[in-house]
């Protein structure tokens, strides 16, 4: 049975539900022999671990899954680490990777709208949906969701990669942005290119989305044809940029990310 996301919370909190403990975008886990796992209700309960908060995710295969909020440094013993939850790429099962995301982006949620944005009073959750309602007046905040663009421009038969000056890790990726207000997809494909790389882009269309909720992004991707100019970088966000072909490929990012997921597609088509 896959996740099944929900906000409403059972009874009772069984010995067996699952904990996505989040601390400044790193993730609690348990460490035996190398190897990492999610921490349960009987884990918090043996060792008296207290959250500042908590927030019901759902269910995995039956079991009840809560996100929770845990002090920088306040680990419960010497069994236990905080990750960065793109670390664990790898290192846990898939599906663990986007519950901890999704308790990533509740969390930061939470602690970002502790109070109203209108009259400045602390704020409550709401019973019957995910979200924040100010009890003075009224006014209601939902999780935050950032939509973002990312595309794979091709040209003939080579893809356009780059390096943003961001990555931690030396690979190349195809370009990204956020959309801005005002703003439709396909126009954003087209701005996020120009400006990041001088080019022109046309025939702009829908590839596949993925959740990153590293904090709160959405990414949407596309596909794109070449249209015109040369490659010029913009120095501030892209530091190289070139055309490659499907067997002379750069270091890519990992098969977890839509990043790699448009690169694979170019080069199996």
């Amino acid at each position: 049975m896959p996740f099944k996301a929900d906000f409403k919370p059972p009874s009772e909190k069984p010995l067996s539900a699952l904990w996505f403990i989040i601390s400044e975008g790193s993730l609690l886990t348990r460490v035996e022999a190398d190897r990492y796992s999610v921490p349960s209700t009987a884990d918090l309960e043996a060792r008296q671990l207290k959250l500042s908060h908590e927030i019901y995710l759902g269910t995995l295969d039956g079991r009840p899954c809560y996100a929770g909020a845990l002090e920088k440094g306040k680990l419960p013993d010497e069994n236990f680490k905080l990750k960065n939850l793109r670390a664990l790429f790898g290192s846990i099962p898939e599906d663990l990777i986007w519950i901890a995301g999704r308790a990533n982006q509740l969390i930061f949620w939470h602690l970002s709208h502790r109070y109203c944005g209108k009259c400045g009073r602390k704020t409550d959750d709401k019973t019957d949906e995910l979200a924040k309602i100010c009890p003075d007046c009224r006014n209601i905040n939902y999780p935050r969701l950032s939509p973002a663009v990312i595309v794979a421009v091709l040209k003939d038969d080579r893809i356009l990669l780059a390096r943003n000056k961001r990555f931690k890790y030396p690979f190349y990726s195809v370009l990204a942005g956020f959309v801005e207000p005002g703003e439709s997809l396909e126009q954003c494909v087209k701005r996020e290119i120009k400006e990041e790389v001088g080019i022109s882009v046309k025939n702009v269309r829908y590839f596949g989305s993925q959740p990153w909720p590293f904090p709160d992004s959405l990414m949407i991707g596309f596909l794109a044809d070449y249209a015109s100019g040369e490659i010029t970088v913009d120095g501030s966000e892209i530091v190289e940029a070139a055309w490659f072909s499907k067997d002379n490929l750069p270091n890519i990012p990992p098969r977890i990310s839509i990043a790699r997921q448009l690169i694979d597609w170019f080069t199996q088509k």
